[in-house]
C-alpha cells in the first residue's frame, strides 16, 4: 500500500498542492450532479421552508420520495443493488448541496442514505443486500438506525437492549428501548443494536418495522431545530427477528456502529457547507439592502468583518472536506485494485481516515453554528424573527455538534486515534517529535528566510504549527503515558491544535493550486481567505498550546516549551488582517452572494 495514503500523516509529511483534490477539480459529471441537486433544493425544499419549520412530517416523506426519483438516495449504492455506484467524492458532494435549505430534510436524507443503508451495504450478506438495499436505494423503503438508549449515548457499547435466541434456533427476540431515532416515524426497516447474553460487544440486526411484531413508538419529539425530521423513541417487546437478519457476526455490532459513524462524520461536515453558503449569501444580500445612517450596512466595517470571517471559514471547510473525501476515494480504489472486495475496500478506506473525519465533523459543525449566529447579528432584530431564515438556520445548526458523536468525544478521538496509529507504526510521530525536542534545545536560526514565492511564509508557519503539536503531544505522552486518556482537558486542547493544522493547511494548499492554475491576480480573494484563516488558526494554537504546556510541565521544562511555542507561532511578516477582510468583503458585496 502506498505509504503516502495513510490517514493522519498530514501531520508529519509535507503535502504538495498538486496532490490534493479541491472543489475546483470537479469533473463534468460532478458539476452536473451538483447543479441537479441545487435545482432540486431550490425548487422543492427552499420554497417550503416555512412548512418544514411547522413539523410537516408528510412533506419530509414526500420530499424524500422526490429525491429518490432523481436517484439521490442511491449515489454510492453498487449498481448490482439498484444504485448508481458512484465514488465517495460524489456522495459527499450530494450530501453537501442537498443540505443547504433546511436541517429537517438534511437529517432525513443523511440518516437514510448513511446509517440507515450503509451498514447493510458494507456488512450485509448477498441475500440481505438483494432484499433490503435495493428497496432502500430506490426509496421504496426508508431506513433508520437504532443505537442510542436512555443510558447509552456516547458510551454506545453499554446498551441494555437484549436479543434472546429462540429454542428452535430460528429467530431472536429483541427487547429494549431506543431513543432519538431519526426517521422512526416513517421508516420501513431499522438497524438495531442489541446484546446477546453477556457478550462484551453488541450485535447488529436488520429489523423490519412491523407494529404487530412488538414494535411501538412514542410521539414525535419537540426539538429546538430540525422540526420536520421525524425523531421518536422506539420500543421493542419480544420483537421476533429471523436469525438470517443478524448483520455481520455476533458481537460485531460495536465495530459496525463505529464505522458507520466515521462515514457519517465527514458527510455531516459536508452537510453543513451549503447551509453556510446560503447563510452568507442571505446575510450579504440583507447587508446590501439594509440602509442605516443613509448607508447600506454592508459598508460598515463591523459588518464587513463578520462577512469576511464567515466566508473564510466556509472556504476552509470546503477545502478540507473535499481533500479528505478524495483521499478516502483514492484509498478505496487502491484497495480494490489490490484485490479487496468493494465492501472491504470501502470499510478500510473510510477507517484509514477516521482522524480526518473526526476533525472535519468538529470544525465544520462549529463553523456553521458561528456563521448562523453572525447571520442573526447582521440581520439585527429581524434575525431573531421567524420571518427571516436566520433563526431557523441557527437552530438547525445546533444539532450538528451533537450528531455522530459529540464534538467533545470527537476531539478526544482524533488525538487518541493518532497516538494509536503512531504506536502501530502507521504514522511516525516519535521521530519528528524527537527532532522538535532537539530543536528546542538548540539555538534558533537568525537568518532571514526567502518568502518571495506565494505562501512561502504561510507554509513555513504550517510546518511550525505541526512542531507545536508534536511538542505538546510528545510532552503529554512522556508525562502521562497510557493514563493520557484520563486527562480530557489536555486532549481537547491538543485536538484543537490538530484541527487547526488540518483546516489551515487544506485551505492554503487549495488556494496555491488555484493560483498556479488561474494566476495570482485572479484569486486575490481566495488568497486573502487562506491567509485570514491561518492567522486565526495561529491564535488558537497559541492559546491551546499554552493551556496544554502549563497543565503538564513545570519549571525549566515549562519555560523551554513556552519559548518554543512562541517561536512556533511567530510571524516574520504579520499579515494585515483588516486589509485581508476588506479584500474578501468587497468581492462578496459586489457579487451579492458567496461566490467562491
Amino acid at each position: 500500500m502506498n505509504d503516502k495514503t495513510r490517514g493522519g500523516q498530514f501531520l508529519v509529511k509535507e503535502t504538495k498542492c498538486e496532490d490534493i483534490f479541491t472543489p475546483e477539480d470537479f469533473n463534468e459529471e460532478q458539476l452536473m450532479m451538483r447543479d441537479s441537486v441545487r435545482e432540486f433544493v431550490d425548487k422543492e425544499i427552499w420554497p417550503n421552508k416555512d412548512r418544514f419549520e411547522k413539523r410537516d412530517f408528510a412533506l419530509t416523506v414526500e420530499s424524500m420520495h422526490k429525491a429518490a426519483e432523481l436517484g439521490f438516495l442511491s449515489i454510492t449504492v453498487p449498481e448490482a443493488y439498484g444504485g448508481m455506484g458512484m465514488g465517495f467524492v460524489n456522495s459527499v458532494l450530494v450530501c453537501d448541496y442537498i443540505s443547504g435549505a433546511t436541517g429537517s430534510f438534511s437529517s432525513a436524507f443523511g440518516a437514510h442514505t448513511g446509517i440507515g443503508t450503509l451498514p447493510i451495504t458494507l456488512y450485509g450478506t448477498e441475500e440481505q443486500k438483494q432484499k433490503y438495499v435495493t428497496k432502500l436505494a430506490s426509496g421504496e423503503w426508508f431506513g433508520a438506525y437504532c443505537l442510542t438508549e436512555p443510558g447509552a449515548g456516547s458510551d454506545a457499547n453499554s446498551g441494555k437492549t437484549k436479543a434472546v435466541l429462540s429454542e428452535d434456533g430460528k429467530y431472536y427476540s429483541i427487547s429494549g428501548q431506543k431513543m432519538w431515532i431519526t426517521n422512526a416515524g416513517f421508516c420501513n426497516v431499522f438497524i438495531v443494536f442489541a446484546r446477546i447474553g453477556d457478550d462484551k460487544n453488541i450485535t447488529g440486526f436488520i429489523v423490519e418495522n412491523d407494529p404487530n411484531n412488538g414494535i411501538s413508538m412514542n410521539e414525535e419529539e419537540h426539538k429546538l431545530g430540525i422540526r420536520s425530521s421525524s425523531t421518536r423513541q422506539v420500543f421493542f417487546a419480544d420483537t421476533k427477528v429471523p436469525v438470517e437478519n443478524m448483520l455481520s457476526e455476533r458481537g460485531n455490532g460495536f465495530k459496525i456502529a463505529m464505522n458507520a459513524l466515521n462515514v457519517g462524520r465527514i458527510k455531516l461536515a459536508a452537510a453543513c457547507l451549503d447551509a453556510q453558503r446560503r447563510v452568507i449569501t442571505n446575510s450579504t444580500k440583507y447587508a446590501n439592502e439594509r440602509i442605516q445612517f443613509n448607508t447600506a450596512i454592508s459598508q460598515f466595517g463591523a459588518v464587513r468583518s463578520k462577512l469576511a470571517e464567515m466566508a473564510a471559514s466556509c472556504y476552509a471547510g470546503e477545502s478540507a472536506t473535499y481533500r479528505a473525501a478524495k483521499d478516502i476515494e483514492d484509498r478505496i480504489i487502491s484497495r480494490e485494485t489490490e484485490g479487496a472486495s468493494h465492501q472491504e475496500a470501502e470499510l478500510k478506506g473510510i477507517e484509514e481516515y477516521a482522524i480526518e473525519c473526526s476533525i472535519l465533523k468538529v470544525a465544520v459543525s462549529e463553523d456553521i453554528q458561528n456563521c448562523a449566529d453572525e447571520g442573526i447579528q447582521i440581520f439585527g432584530g429581524m434575525g431573531f424573527s421567524e420571518d427571516t431564515p436566520m433563526e431557523s438556520a441557527w437552530r438547525d445548526a445546533r444539532i450538528a455538534r451533537i450528531y455522530e458523536g459529540t464534538n467533545e468525544i470527537n476531539r478526544m478521538l482524533s488525538v487518541g486515534m493518532l497516538i494509536k496509529k503512531a504506536m502501530k507504526g502507521h504514522v511516525d510521530l516519535l521521530g519528528p517529535a524527537s527532532k522538535v525536542q532537539e530543536e528546542l534545545m538548540g539555538i534558533p536560526s537568525f537568518e532571514t528566510p526567502d518568502y518571495s514565492e506565494l505562501f512561502a511564509e504561510e507554509k513555513e508557519m504550517i510546518g511550525k504549527l505541526k512542531k507545536a503539536f508534536l511538542m505538546v503531544a510528545g510532552g503529554a505522552v512522556q508525562k502521562y503515558g497510557p493514563d493520557l486518556d484520563a486527562h480530557q482537558q489536555l486532549l481537547m486542547a491538543a485536538s484543537d491544535i490538530l484541527i487547526e493544522i488540518y483546516m489551515a493547511e487544506s485551505t492554503i494548499l487549495r488556494t496555491e493550486k488555484l493560483a498556479k492554475k488561474d494566476g495570482e491576480a485572479k484569486v486575490q480573494e481566495q488568497i486573502a481567505m487562506a491567509k485570514l484563516y491561518l492567522y486565526k488558526a495561529v491564535d488558537i494554537v497559541t492559546q491551546k498550546g499554552k493551556e496544554s504546556v502549563i497543565s503538564f510541565a513545570e519549571g525549566d521544562e515549562q519555560r523551554m516549551m513556552l519559548m518554543g511555542l512562541r517561536r512556533f507561532t511567530k510571524y516574520t511578516n504579520m499579515p494585515n488582517i483588516v486589509g485581508l477582510r476588506e479584500t474578501i468583503t468587497t468581492k462578496l458585496v459586489t457579487e451579492n452572494q458567496y461566490c467562491f
